[in-house]
């Protein structure tokens, strides 16, 4: 059985399918069937987007007042 990819469209064989969920408390925020290279690309986008911002300039430090 195949099923098209989620992100680009594509016929996916399940051998070849990655399921991607993401759920909140439970709740079921995301849910997608992805071809390898779309997964690779999710992979890459989640990680960026998920890393901690290096910071070379303390600025924002600079910016916290307290009375």
């Amino acid at each position: 059985m195949s099923d098209p990819c989620d992100g680009c469209g594509r016929a996916v064989e399940d051998a070849l399918a990655r399921a991607v969920q993401l759920q909140v408390d439970g709740s079921t925020v995301d849910d997608q069937r992805l071809c390898p290279t779309c997964f690779a690309d999710w992979i890459t986008r989640y990680e960026e987007q998920m890393s901690p911002k290096q910071s070379s300039d303390d600025s924002t430090d600079s910016e916290i007042i307290v009375d």
